[in-house]
């Protein structure tokens, strides 16, 4: 695996930065998840954004198809969809009957949702925040490793209207239309539909078919009402209906599966939003109260075959059904900035959540209630010690009661008080350039792993914690054509939450899999996020994004009963990049390429599989006429093959007799090519 073309580029915009430098005249990009509402180039801290732009050229439709645009983030599968995702080496893998404290926040618009992340499709998407490190005093525990905001357009004048068509290879197609417009002078309203259906790349040898067959179905309406001169309010309703399939492993590791009762992997979710937002004298008064209620669906064939393939063979399933409702409401008092500016806020969060688990090998069906309640106290203070000197604080005080209980006659409650934070100083070094240092807190609460199998000592798992050091630079060059963003960071993890399995072997010899949470004695997270994009030419811009990491944990006992030292942790590759150029060619032509790089990594702290490292090179080229853009686009160019999700130390091979232990994994997809037609009106 080569990187010099990654240094080079580097070593090119470092030089650029040591050049006059001046105000920026690029396109300014506002952080709109953190509090400050600040230029990506102001705010203390390091911050990915995916615009639309960017979205489009990557012909992504959903959220796992920009993700390795930002450093230093990873996502597993384990799904029709890479949803589990990773920031700074730490986040989920998978979720089955187990209630689950997800790591990595995830917001759409003005509504949390975290644990649910199948609705992250992108159409009408204005951009994609990534926040790494805590945001606990934004988010709470639901952002430990970070949060992700998927910004979509809102209702209001002059937000421009469209309708896009595309269609690839793998009988896939994506059409959509958004559209807005005033109803009265003050009220406004959009509504954006978009309907994304593909068979995929999986091909099922014995069902002659394909299997993954994607179906995803995205709405939106929105209104905006201009009440008063200081009072605004916003509505919106959000559905997703998404019906996927789920048929991933194959004994030979291809993309041919002989599952005779394939997954499924769905997801149906109503979503209502309310803003107010009421301007003061001494600054803004905001309340945003939301409502979801969602139905999930996943299920998958646990022997990977169908009935007659081998004497040794066996046969079963195993689905889970999620009915999941939540209600939350944060009521925020804003200043108005000045020398000492401030916020505090009230944020309350209600779930309930029922799950069913279907399986061969229990009956009757598991069931489970899980009711998490959430209440917060916020509250952030920035002073403005000289003109280029500021000192921002924050705190966060958690409080969570969480109740629980299955048909095994197992119930439990976890209350907790926790308690996270911020220290930043960040200085003005030039008009364009910028230092800042930064400390924060962040936390996730404690819980419990419920199967009736788990042993008494690994029933319950306690709260983590995570102390994040932080130094960055930010800064524009070549009299504001180009940016480069520099942080670097430690964390220190305390209690760290493991995601690891009981392997157990049922009568016949075939594999069972027992999910567990434990706790570690510490993890270190260390690592280097560098951004930067260079306009060379009037014709001519250069990109690219590195992240480079060592995250390890010690002190942890395995399932099997090996003692851990000291590992590299799961899902946190050593190296991340994002490298590419997009070139004007003349008034109507242009060509957008960027290659995803990113180093292999065990996909488990429970087994010692390792990905493999790979390079996934994207390209689109484009003719604009008048309000049309027509595409013709490739994913996966070179058609590499990589893994999204691995498994080791068993045999699911009935031809081996489930002796030999394997490594099984779930693939990417493959090259696809296309063409897309972009109407704007």
């Amino acid at each position: 695996m080569k990187i010099r073309p990654v240094l080079s580029l580097i070593s090119v915009l470092a030089a650029g930065v040591s050049s006059a430098m001046a105000e920026p005249a690029i396109e300014r990009l506002l952080v709109t998840a953190d509090f400050s509402g600040e230029d990506q180039q102001k705010i203390p801290a390091s911050v990915s954004i995916i615009g639309e732009q960017q979205i489009l050229d990557r012909q992504a439709s959903y959220l796992d198809e920009i993700l390795n645009a930002a450093p230093n983030v990873n996502f597993n599968t384990g799904a029709s969809r890479g949803r589990y995702i990773q920031i700074r080496g730490i986040g989920e893998r998978s979720q089955y009957a187990e209630p689950i404290n997800p790591s990595v926040g995830i917001i759409v618009d003005d509504a949390d949702f975290t644990g649910i992340a199948g609705v992250g499709t992108l159409f009408d998407v204005e951009q994609v925040e990534v926040l790494k490190g805590p945001q606990s005093t934004a988010f709470g525990a639901a952002a430990l490793a970070g949060a992700i905001k998927i910004k979509t357009t809102e209702a209001g004048p002059n937000q421009g209207n469209k309708l896009s068509l595309s269609i690839g290879e793998q009988n896939s197609w994506n059409a959509g239309v958004a559209y807005g417009n005033a109803i009265t002078d003050k009220l406004f309203y959009r509504v954006a539909v978009n309907q994304y259906k593909s068979d995929g790349f999986i091909d099922n040898i014995y069902l002659n078919r394909p299997t993954q067959n994607l179906d995803e179905l995205t709405s939106r309406f929105k209104l905006k009402y201009l009440a008063s001169d200081n009072l605004t309010l916003d509505a919106a309703y959000q559905y997703f209906d998404i019906d996927n399939g789920y048929d991933a492993f194959a004994l030979d590791n291809d993309y041919k599966t002989r599952s005779d009762q394939p997954g499924f992997d769905r997801q149906k979710t109503h979503m209502l939003s309310l803003k107010a937002d009421w301007s003061q004298q001494w600054g803004n008064l905001l309340a945003v109260a939301s409502w979801s209620d969602s139905d999930m669906d996943y299920g998958y064939d646990e022997d990977w075959t169908y009935v007659g393939f081998h004497p040794e063979e066996y046969s079963s399933i195993d689905y889970y059904f999620r009915e999941r409702e939540t209600q939350s409401i944060d009521i925020r008092a804003v200043s108005k900035p000045a020398d000492i500016s401030w916020i505090v806020g009230f944020y309350a969060k209600s779930t309930e959540e029922d799950v069913e688990r279907e399986s061969t090998w229990s009956s009757p069906n598991f069931t489970a209630e899980y009711k998490p309640d959430n209440k917060a106290v916020y509250a952030e203070i920035k002073w403005q010690l000289t003109d280029a000197l500021r000192l921002t604080t924050g705190l966060r005080v958690d409080s969570f009661d969480i109740d629980y209980s299955d048909n095994n006659n197992f119930v439990e409650t976890v209350d907790d008080t926790i308690v996270g934070g911020k220290v930043v100083v960040d200085y003005q070094v030039s008009n364009s350039g910028m230092l800042y240092a930064s400390v924060s807190r962040g936390y996730k609460t404690g819980g419990f792993n419920p199967d009736e199998r788990v042993a008494a000592a690994q029933r319950v798992f306690a709260p983590e914690y995570n102390w994040n050091y932080e130094v960055g630079y930010k800064a524009s060059f070549d009299e504001g054509a180009g940016t480069v963003r520099i942080a670097a960071f430690t964390m220190q993890r305390r209690n760290t939450q493991i995601s690891d399995y009981d392997l157990q072997f049922r009568e016949d010899g075939s594999a069972t899999f027992i999910d567990i949470i434990d706790n570690a004695d510490n993890g270190k997270n260390n690592g280097v996020e560098i951004e930067s994009n260079w306009q060379v030419t009037d014709y001519a811009t250069l990109f690219a994004n590195v992240g480079w990491l060592d995250a390890s944990f010690s002190g942890y006992t395995q399932a099997d009963g090996t003692r851990v030292a000291q590992r590299d942790q799961a899902q946190a590759p050593k190296y991340t990049f994002n490298i590419g150029a997009e070139y004007q060619m003349g008034d109507s032509w242009s060509f957008y390429i960027a290659a995803d790089g990113k180093d292999e990594y065990y996909f488990s702290d429970g087994h010692d599989e390792l990905s493999d490292s790979f390079v996934l090179v994207n390209a689109r080229l484009k003719y604009h006429l008048q309000n049309w853009t027509l595409a013709l686009w490739g994913k996966n160019i070179f058609d590499e093959e990589y893994q999204t999700r691995g498994f080791g130390g068993f045999n699911n091979d009935p031809r081996e007799f489930f002796e030999t232990p394997e490594p099984y994994y779930q693939l990417g997809d493959g090259r696809q090519l296309g063409v897309s037609a972009d109407y704007r009106f």
